[in-house]
């Protein structure tokens, strides 16, 4: 054993040796005292974190859907993001929430700055009001596994607002997780059209129990409370409907 390390100590700093060269040949110079540095690969993925049939306590039911996919490298990314719902019954088309278009960086461990635009209104239908964003986010991982993504939007009115949205996974087993998830909704312009009000628009407090069959294919069940606050609420009562609410789902999370 002791008459091979040398051998192996020798044969370890060829191939180091034979791998640096072939960096510098391709242009991958390192610095004085650094490490032999790799080149850096591009790639993607498609995350859809909810798609989920909702059954709340005003017999209202909806499709709802949140997803985010991004392209790029380790530090330079470009994401698309989208969450909205379809409310069945009422005549009306599916609308998105948020549908962004995002350049992001690699500001720290976990931690990306990102920025581009934005769309809320209906898919292919008129029946929903339209705006358009300019948007500022900053997603990553905060202590102890917390997911977060918070935006500050700028719509072409000059309308201002921001959201929260924060989530945990549990691991209970090898294949069983359970999710608590938390959103924040404010405003500092009042958007009579979207029901929107000044100050602390809304929260929504989630929990659902998700099962992997496979890591890319995992089928949940939970439920939600959300409430309305301040001028928001005011304009939700004004139509007739209730500021406060409940309710179950059932849906699939996967990726590719």
């Amino acid at each position: 054993m002791n008459n091979r390390t040398p051998l192996m100590a020798v044969a370890s700093l060829a191939a180091m040796t034979f791998a640096a060269s072939g960096y510098a040949e391709d242009g991958y110079d390192a610095p004085p005292g650094w490490g032999t540095p790799m080149t850096e690969h591009y790639f993607g993925k498609f995350l859809v974190d909810r798609l989920e049939y909702v059954w709340a306590d005003d017999n209202e039911e909806a499709v709802a859907w949140d997803f985010q996919g991004w392209y790029g490298g380790d530090f330079h990314r470009v994401y698309i993001k989208g969450e909205g719902e379809n409310v069945q019954g009422d005549d009306e088309g599916a609308e998105f929430e948020s549908l962004d278009l995002l350049y992001s960086y690699l500001i720290a461990d976990f931690w990306e700055l990102q920025g581009g635009i934005g769309y809320q209104g209906g898919i292919a239908s008129g029946d929903h009001p339209e705006r358009i964003f300019a948007v500022l986010g900053l997603m990553g991982t905060a202590p102890y596994r917390i997911e977060v993504d918070a935006s500050l939007r700028v719509s072409d009115d000059g309308d201002i607002s921001a959201d929260l949205e924060a989530e945990y996974n549990l691991r209970l087993t090898q294949r069983t997780y359970l999710q608590p998830r938390m959103e924040v909704a404010v405003a500092a312009s009042e958007v009579e059209e979207f029901g929107v009000g000044e100050g602390l628009n809304s929260t929504r407090v989630g929990l659902r129990l998700r099962y992997e069959i496979t890591r890319e294919f995992a089928p949940y069940v939970g439920a939600y409370w959300q409430k309305q606050y301040g001028d928001t609420a005011d304009m939700t009562r004004d139509d007739g409907d209730s500021t406060e609410g409940a309710g179950v789902v059932a849906g699939v999370r996967m990726w590719f």
